[in-house]
């Protein structure tokens, strides 16, 4: 007999799109903590402090938002200037929710960043 567990694909880019998706339905804002020092970041580099970057992916405030296996993908507006945003799914750190009656709202971490949580 073999022990042959197949191979499952990561549950990350399932947890993120259900989150955004669950939030955007309560009427609140998601937003991803992602580590912009990791290869295949595709930020705008002003939009960076510390290594990290908070992004805004409501409907309103991209263009073409795609969360698949690999990526998150859309174009937004930094400063007025659009610009085409590529995250890998493993550097998004946490997603947020923000309402409009808590702007602090609440990180759900996607990734073991203990020590960005308490900075924030």
């Amino acid at each position: 007999m073999t022990d042959e567990t197949p191979r499952m694909t990561s549950h990350r880019p399932y947890l993120l799109r259900a989150l955004s998706q669950w939030i955007a339905d309560n009427d609140m804002t998601p937003h991803l903590l992602v580590d912009a020092t990791l290869p295949g970041v595709q930020v705008p580099p002003s939009a960076v402090k510390e290594g990290k970057v908070v992004l805004n992916i409501a409907e309103r405030a991209v263009v073409r938002l795609q969360i698949d296996n690999t990526s998150v993908s859309f174009s937004a507006r930094f400063g007025g200037v659009s610009y085409p945003v590529m995250v890998p799914i493993s550097a998004v750190l946490a997603i947020h929710c923000e309402s409009a009656r808590n702007r602090y709202g609440r990180w759900l971490v996607m990734r073991g960043v203990s020590s960005v949580m308490r900075s924030l």
